[in-house]
């Protein structure tokens, strides 16, 4: 069980690596005009566990925080990602 902790805990800290990094760059495209990272991707990168490091860099940024509709569907997707955790580890440790 602890290798499988520590495999999600890498997993999350890479991606979150990863989502901070592709907002910055969005972000930066947004400022120049250049062509942007598609929402749904910034979604699967949440998804798939880089959910902490997209909301802090929403902060950091200051990317993504006003559009209401991108702010519904990331919540939607962290309280996703974290009942598909939840739901694995009960699974795991009451099978």
């Amino acid at each position: 069980m602890k290798t499988v902790i520590a495999i999600y805990v890498l997993v999350v800290a890479v991606t979150s690596l990863w989502a901070f990094v592709a907002y910055g760059i969005d972000k930066r495209r947004a400022k120049i005009g250049n062509r942007r990272i598609p929402e749904a991707s910034l979604h699967m990168l949440s998804l798939c566990g880089g959910w902490p490091g997209a909301f802090v860099a929403q902060r950091v940024f200051r990317h993504k925080t006003q559009k209401l509709s991108f702010q519904l569907v990331f919540w939607m997707v962290v309280v996703l990602h974290l009942g598909l955790v939840g739901g694995v580890a009960y699974w795991m440790l009451w099978r």
